[in-house]
């Protein structure tokens, strides 16, 4: 399993398949056990197909849904590692007994971390519920606290006097204590305000943390570079967080839109350009783009597409035979990064891997094996009836293996504006509406804008989700690039970029 990394999926199904002891901290926010309809925030496929399995049966099935989770947490996490587990007064208490106190063990309970903020609205008949729980395990006795990485000042959070009237001799002893200069350890109650409605930080997920909750919980649980992972990754606040702070990090969600969400954050904060061969930073989709695929850099695309093949890539230019990887029996790999592939590049990759190990190709021959394989898009009729020819006259199998038969591909979403002049000021600002429509098979998600788009920096979302496609603004005069991407019920994505030219008038260019 490689690392920044945001993956579409099951977490269970994922989790299983990462290796055991990967992870230094885990940080999980599991939907609450609590109103239904508030549970479904995106309410896209995927989503709902998890809120289905989760409240199949009441808290017993709930518990159970998320242990055979935290299990697999446990396995992947290392002896130095430890878990955050955020959860509210619906299942706290059976979520420590029943899942962390038997998983991780209770001895190995940190703390109750209280995490406390403030909100309108309360009940005439109780007082008003203004904290979740957050339980920390280590999985060993040497967990890691950093201690002097969360310090807070003595008077923070409302508490504390004057340091100069704290500290002293201890009664009975010689012993003088003085404050430490970086300031106190936090106690296990946060005051961190909730984000409210117009908080800067707010891109449209009801549940969204603040970042100064998650930079503690990093910041005191693991070092530079070691790995963060969070399994519902929602809105994309741990991952983003993590990232600022130097972290290698693992992002899971069920839903597409928290995935593509979290993709647009990490855009927003990092000047890195992304793909889905980037050694920085990976989204793992149910679908990969064509378009993408097929005009991707050549040599990036081979290494990427013989691994997902389960080959090894050929690091060499020269000297291969115009081989580009091989299987872990060492079969040669070839791939064309092309449609509708003709006979001769099968006449050519026959002619190669007798060259390039007669003894291995004479084995795979004698054992009724493949000698070769060769990738593409597509295939031509040549190309099909030389290899079966082959197979049928000479006994020999070279395997035609179309891209989408090893990753799932799709065309990405359309995407055409409607540029509307609303009014104009008397200081020459033009009040302006787009309609963005987007065209997909499957359905589209949302749409996200950048109203200052530079193609050198890449898309930078100003509004990260709009549902309805429709934004108003309001601009100056002079040239403008607007870019509206949308985003399909896949995950794929398509992009258009507006021209304006406002003077005296708008007009598209």
């Amino acid at each position: 399993m490689s690392v920044n990394k945001l993956i579409l999926g099951d977490n269970f199904e994922i989790l299983k398949a990462m290796e055991s002891e990967t992870v230094d901290l885990i940080y999980l926010d599991p939907p609450f056990f609590s109103n239904r309809n508030y549970e479904v925030i995106w309410g896209d496929e995927g989503e709902v197909r998890s809120f289905r399995d989760r409240w199949a049966g009441g808290i017993d099935h709930y518990i159970t849904w998320l242990k055979e989770r935290v299990v697999e947490m446990h396995r992947v996490l290392k002896p130095t590692g430890s878990i955050f587990l955020h959860c509210d007064w619906h299942a706290n208490a059976y979520i420590r007994v029943e899942i962390l106190d038997k998983v991780f063990g209770a001895s190995n309970f940190r703390n109750e971390i209280v995490w406390c903020y403030r909100g309108g609205g309360a009940s005439k008949m109780d007082f008003g519920r203004r904290h979740d729980t957050i339980f920390r395990y280590g999985k060993s006795p040497q967990h890691i606290f950093n201690a002097d990485a969360i310090r807070i000042p003595y008077q923070a959070e409302g508490m504390g006097r004057k340091d100069d009237a704290m500290w002293g001799k201890h009664k009975g002893t010689d012993k003088v204590y003085k404050p430490n200069p970086l300031g106190k350890i936090p106690e296990d109650w946060w005051l961190i305000n909730a984000l409210n409605a117009n908080d800067p930080e707010r891109i449209g997920y009801p549940t969204q943390k603040p970042t100064e909750l998650l930079e503690r919980i990093i910041k005191c649980a693991s070092n530079e570079g070691d790995v963060v992972l969070d399994p519902f990754a929602g809105g994309g606040t741990t991952v983003a967080v993590a990232d600022k702070l130097n972290r290698k990090w693992i992002g899971i969600d069920q839903s597409v839109q928290a995935i593509k969400v979290a993709e647009l954050r990490l855009h927003r904060q990092t000047d890195l350009f992304t793909s889905i061969y980037a050694n920085s930073y990976a989204l793992q989709l149910h679908k990969y783009d064509y378009d993408t695929l097929r005009h991707a850099n050549a040599f990036e695309f081979e290494s990427w597409i013989v691994h997902q093949l389960g080959g090894t890539s050929n690091t060499r230019q020269h000297g291969d035979f115009g081989l580009d990887g091989k299987m872990p029996d060492n079969t040669p790999i070839q791939v064309k990064r092309s449609d509708n592939i003709g006979r001769n590049v099968i006449d050519n990759f026959f002619a190669a891997v007798q060259r390039s190990d007669k003894k291995l190709f004479a084995k795979n021959v004698a054992e009724k094996k493949p000698v070769g394989y060769i990738i593409a898009f597509s295939f031509g009729k040549g190309a099909v009836e030389e290899a079966a020819r082959l197979k049928l006259k000479e006994s020999v199998t070279i395997e035609l293996v179309p891209v989408d038969k090893i990753v799932p591909v799709a065309k990405k979403p359309a995407v055409t504006v409607e540029v509307n002049e609303l009014s104009r000021d008397t200081k020459g600002f033009h009040e302006i509406e787009f309609i963005a429509v987007g065209q997909s098979e499957v359905g589209i998600e949302f749409y996200s804008w950048d109203f200052a788009y530079n193609a050198e920096k890449g898309f930078r979302a100003s509004v990260i989700i709009d549902r309805d496609g429709k934004q108003q603004a309001k601009l100056k005069a002079g040239y403008h690039n607007i870019a509206v991407k949308v985003v399909d019920n896949d995950g794929l994505e398509g992009l258009e970029v507006i021209k304006l030219k406002v003077n005296g008038m708008v007009r598209v260019e």
